[in-house]
């Protein structure tokens, strides 16, 4: 039997339960029992938004300042995935998830070998955790890396804010708590409309991710999530990484099956030689596979649009239907920018797959040259599998192409 009692003299939850609740939520109850807001620094930290709006909470992490464009996301778990996905490098992360921190970090947990948010911003964070794999906490995690973040915010509040006026760039502060002089901060944050980002986080040389496999595949690096990287190593492919700018004719050298244009932050549309790499590689005859951003690339080569979405899809429960099968899968997203379905010509690409909620372009099939692409993270396995067999079709593509 679980008891919850609020302690007057404490003020904080208090949670006490008996040999019967499951083993597996014994360590989540744990970080609630354990979880003092007073264990925290008493210095004040604020967090203010680019239209004036300005809040209060507590500093977590490294002690400082950052901005970047203050968006959400919806998981419920993954906080130290998201927290090192490329794909969020210059941007603040707000969980609408209240918990934050109860698990710890571990190294494998990562999508990149350090944080690649600007900042953190949660309703209630952990100090404490429970986690027999974790090798130390969410806080010293953030503290070692040097990422600034703020508790003790109304997420909920500032979700909806955020949805009614559209992202905008944020500052988090714990040394300057002017608001004046912070907002003035935010409204002279570069936007993200427009800014080239993958040039930031792309590897600085090739490296051949795996040594052997029955397929080549070079790997076109804008920010590239660790997992696509596994996913294609458990698919038995000789993977090779390059760096976004790598000329198209260096690749090829290494005489691959098959090109992949990876995940990545950013404004596609400042990417004019990464656009033109893709419409090279369209007329090698190489299957050309595409996530996220690369898919984006994909379809700026074939002439289409591309534009900044007013909120942006992040979470781990966007349902997507695909157009040639009728099933429906869940999802991990992570974009705010989109293809525009106006711009598609049928001579060009088919719209494969869409986004059940906002009917926004979730994939394409391409028609003059072989390949597909798609706006979500496959690799991510919320459904936990539903999305696996893009893989598995990309590679019966190389296979046919040899």
């Amino acid at each position: 039997m679980v008891e919850f009692g609020m302690s007057a003299q404490d003020s904080y939850l208090c949670v006490t339960f008996s040999a019967i609740v499951p083993s597996h939520l014994r360590g989540f109850f744990y970080a609630l029992e354990n979880w003092n807001p007073m264990s925290f620094s008493s210095s004040p930290a604020k967090l203010a938004l680019a239209d004036g709006t300005v809040v209060s909470g507590t500093p977590i992490g490294a002690n400082g300042e950052s901005g970047g464009e203050l968006c959400f996301n919806t998981s419920m778990t993954g906080y130290q995935e998201i927290l090192t996905d490329p794909s969020y490098h210059g941007q603040i992360m707000m969980m609408t998830y209240p918990h934050i921190g109860n698990y710890g970090a571990h190294d494998e947990d990562t999508e990149a070998a350090c944080p690649m948010v600007s900042g953190l911003v949660v309703r209630a964070f952990s100090r404490e955790y429970s986690n027999l794999l974790a090798q130390e906490s969410l806080h010293n995690y953030m503290e070692r890396h040097g990422l600034v973040g703020i508790t003790g915010i109304d997420t909920r509040k500032l979700v909806l804010h955020i949805r009614e006026r559209g992202v905008m760039n944020a500052v988090i502060s714990s040394t300057d708590l002017d608001d004046a002089s912070l907002v003035g901060k935010a409204q002279a944050w570069p936007s993200m409309e427009g800014l080239e980002l993958a040039s930031k986080v792309t590897c600085s040389e090739p490296y051949a991710y795996t040594d052997t496999g029955s397929h080549r595949i070079a790997v076109y690096d804008f920010g590239v999530k660790q997992n696509i990287l596994r996913t294609f190593a458990a698919l038995n492919c000789h993977v090779r990484v390059y760096p976004g700018g790598t000329p198209l004719k260096e690749a090829l050298s290494w005489s691959p099956n098959g090109l992949f244009f990876s995940n990545g932050p950013g404004d596609p549309r400042a990417m004019p030689e990464a656009v033109n790499c893709a419409r090279e590689a369209m007329n090698m005859g190489l299957p050309i596979f595409g996530i996220c951003l690369g898919h984006q690339l994909m379809a700026l080569a074939q002439g289409i649009d591309v534009f900044k979405m007013y909120v942006g899809h992040r979470g781990a429960n966007q349902p997507v239907k695909n157009l040639e099968t009728g099933k429906v899968e869940v999802t991990t997203q992570n974009h705010g920018f989109t293809v525009d379905p106006k711009s598609i010509s049928h001579e060009m690409a088919d719209v494969s797959h869409v986004n059940l909620n906002d009917q926004t372009v979730e994939g394409l099939r391409f028609k003059k040259f072989r390949g597909f692409s798609v706006q979500y993270h496959p690799e991510a396995s919320p459904g936990p599998h539903d999305s696996r067999y893009l893989f598995e079709e990309y590679i019966r593509l190389m296979s046919s192409n040899s």
